[in-house]
């Protein structure tokens, strides 16, 4: 049984909506922040990223970076850029281009059921980002984006979605990128609410940090409360809840700097003990248990030599678990690519050509294209309660933030 719930959001008027939505805090560097910034003074960065309104050699307290995100968010208000919804509502939020579509709805959901692992998860959190993210929810007294959220699809649900569609949207525009972001209002609410009382549970798709946060800005908020009675609104935490079939996960690839002390013809090797490994033309595997690997201006073709998919373990069987296995941790000495500085991660979304430019600028040394995970391994692997590997998944497109402020 998953629990929705309608909430008034803090949102920008619809005139305003392509101007303040922005990607997720987490996507772009400091330095594209600033660009945007720079170009668009209504871009909701300014609440989620105060920090690159600072001079670069200026380093400021957390204490100030905060207090300038809540003056930032203050001021979209005061402006009237933001508006609060007069009414809880939820929304339907689409998100198209000419190859792909995904609807959901925007709602709040159980912090309760987090914690019951109703909302299930499938990544480890790092404390620094939880930390950071918390402080920020605390400050601004606000969740400032959504928590990417997937169900099993219900035949139920894909009706009322339907229906809904057919009003004025609230928002509809274009992003630089080519995805048109098109939002409606749902007032009656009773349908929906009932509906997900029949999907069993939910899973993060992208938002394990945010979830965490809220998990925590709670603890405190109900600590500091001492007439709490779990109706509150830091109990709830916004998320944008999309059919798992509709979504679309790309390769989350590899670039490693060194080869662990080994020469090439030492590396080839010791991959000749699991892979099948030849030159190839190919910059992206086409299988499962299939990898692209890219080293001196070539690219290889790697497959695994056992049979992937008689394995039992849903966890083991997975390309990224392979290839952390058998190529990074026993060859390369990678043994935790959360923490250790020689590797680094590349979302599908920057492409092979990326991979490429790397390695020739000698950025890198060697770097991995992976077959996607698939959405069906991501939902088994958190049905059994376990964790994948780090950087897994990579979700295209991604959720818009500023479009829809949940206040605490």
């Amino acid at each position: 049984m998953a629990i929705i719930k309608p909430f008034r959001a803090l949102r920008p008027v619809s005139e305003k909506a392509e101007q303040v939505s922005c990607v997720p805090y987490d996507v772009p560097d400091e330095s594209e922040v600033r660009e945007f910034i720079k170009t668009n003074p209504s871009s909701f960065l300014q609440v989620t990223r105060p920090e690159s309104e600072f001079a670069e050699d200026k380093n400021s307290s957390v204490e100030i970076i905060l207090e300038r995100a809540k003056q930032n968010l203050q001021r979209l208000i005061d402006e009237e850029i933001l508006t609060s919804e007069v009414e809880p509502c939820f929304y339907l939020y689409r998100l198209a281009s000419s190859g792909h579509q995904q609807t959901g709805i925007v709602a709040c959901c159980s912090l309760d059921e987090y914690d019951q692992s109703l909302i299930k998860k499938h990544e480890r959190t790092r404390p620094d980002k939880v930390k950071d993210r918390t402080a920020h929810m605390l400050s601004l007294r606000a969740q400032t984006g959504l928590i990417f959220l997937a169900y099993r699809g219900t035949q139920e649900i894909r009706q009322l979605t339907g229906r809904a569609m057919s009003a004025e949207p609230l928002y509809d525009f274009k992003c630089f990128h080519g995805i048109r972001q098109t939002v409606w209002r749902i007032t009656e609410t009773d349908e929906f609410v009932q509906a997900f009382y029949g999907v069993p549970a939910l899973y993060i798709a992208d938002g394990h940090h945010r979830a965490e946060s809220a998990c925590l800005a709670r603890q405190a908020l109900r600590n500091d409360n001492p007439n709490h009675t779990g109706s509150e609104e830091y109990n709830f935490m916004v998320s944008g809840i999309f059919p798992a079939e509709d979504l679309r996960i790309l390769a989350y690839n590899r670039v490693v700097h060194d080869l662990n002390g080994l020469s090439e013809e030492e590396f080839f090797t010791k991959l000749d003990d699991n892979f099948i490994v030849k030159e190839a033309e190919a910059a992206e595997p086409l299988n499962q248990g299939e990898f692209s690997m890219y080293l001196s201006s070539k690219w290889y073709y790697l497959r695994f030599a056992a049979n992937s998919q008689n394995e039992p373990d849903p966890l083991a069987r997975l390309d990224v678990s392979i290839l952390q296995h058998y190529i990074l941790g026993s060859i390369l000495g990678i043994d935790d690519p959360s923490t250790d500085e020689r590797i680094s991660f590349v979302g599908g979304g920057r492409g092979t050509d990326e991979l490429e430019r790397m390695v020739n600028d000698g950025e890198a040394r060697l770097a991995f294209s992976l077959y996607p995970t698939s959405m069906e391994d991501l939902l088994t692997v958190s049905d059994i309660g376990d964790i994948m590997p780090p950087k897994s998944t990579w979700f295209e497109p991604k959720l818009k933030d500023g479009l829809f402020v949940h206040e605490i």
